[in-house]
């Protein structure tokens, strides 16, 4: 038996008010008017209350917008594709995106530090952007629609501001630390899964499991209800809605996976290195994502070496 979603409409949990469209960009009023069970704003030690809160979120909007603007300029139409050093595939719309992206930083932000995959680091003040322009380029160029666009903004080495950006589907995921998340404006949240036995599992890629780091990922989830590929950053989307339990990956870098933190702690559930560590700018390359507290301490239990 699989577990299900928590009742919730397309535009988020059920019993929401909200009049915004399907597709609307995600506002703090939000926030400030549609809190759910579990996840009240905290007032104390939390991005929540910062006084920047208000520029960071309307920054990261128009940031978001500028990439959903780009690729559907570039989606499912000829495009030259160049590899990187590591194998990994680029095209002129990662390149533009990340542009674009950093010039409006710079114009708001100037003293913040920004960090991105396809450009060199620029230093800054204890707040830095970390960028991913196009999570799932190899998705994107195959017209793929799974792929997305990441944002995250983290203070010292902690994410604590994150937007997963769906251009292809006009699909928003915000989320903050010490808020609920938001998808397209409404609030959502995980499952309430508590065993693997039970759970519906994601990953990207299997290929990147190899040797003992594979025999951890069978083990963690052999037993699963469910085990399915692909996806990229859409997967944690999916788990911070409800239609996914639990994410395993590797071979991950910080601007992979540190806008998905905020996104998916503000909706209920867990993130963390394999080892059980927060995840920030400083982790290694191996990520667990999981709906309940229950539920990752089952799988980080499974992924130790034994």
């Amino acid at each position: 038996m699989y577990c299900r979603p928590r009742a919730q409409t397309r535009r988020g949990v059920e019993g929401s008010t909200t009049a915004d469209p399907v597709f609307a960009v995600p506002s703090l009023s939000g926030w400030a008017s549609r809190g759910r069970p579990g996840l009240s704003i905290l007032e104390d030690m939390s991005f929540a209350t910062h006084t920047d809160l208000a520029r960071v979120q309307a920054l990261a909007g128009r940031l978001a917008d500028s990439a959903r603007h780009t690729v559907r300029q570039y989606f499912r139409l000829p495009i030259a594709v160049e590899q990187k050093a590591d194998l990994s595939p680029v095209t002129l719309a990662d390149r533009a995106i990340e542009t674009e992206m950093r010039r409006l930083i710079r114009a708001e932000f100037p003293t913040h530090g920004i960090r991105g995959e396809e450009f060199p680091s620029e230093d800054g003040d204890e707040f830095t952007w970390v960028l991913d322009p196009i999570d799932g380029t190899k998705s994107f160029i195959t017209g793929f629609p799974l792929f997305g666009s990441l944002i995250a903004l983290a203070q010292g080495t902690r994410p604590v501001f994150g937007v997963l950006e769906a251009p292809a589907l006009g699909e928003r995921w915000v989320g903050c630390e010490g808020l609920p998340t938001l998808f397209n404006g409404a609030p959502v949240r995980t499952s309430n899964c508590q065993s693997i036995e039970q759970a519906r599992v994601y990953t990207t890629t299997i290929e990147t499991f190899r040797g003992a780091d594979r025999e951890l990922f069978e083990r963690a989830t052999g037993r699963a209800a469910l085990r399915r590929y692909g996806g990229d950053c859409y997967l944690y989307g999916l788990l911070a809605s409800g239609f996914c339990d639990l994410v395993i990956e590797m071979s991950m870098k910080p601007h992979d996976y540190l806008a998905l933190v905020p996104v998916v702690e503000g909706a209920g559930g867990k993130m963390s290195d394999w080892s059980g560590a927060p995840l920030s700018t400083e982790t290694g390359d191996k990520v667990l994502a999981a709906a309940t507290t229950e539920l990752w301490e089952q799988a980080l239990e499974s992924l130790r070496p034994r």
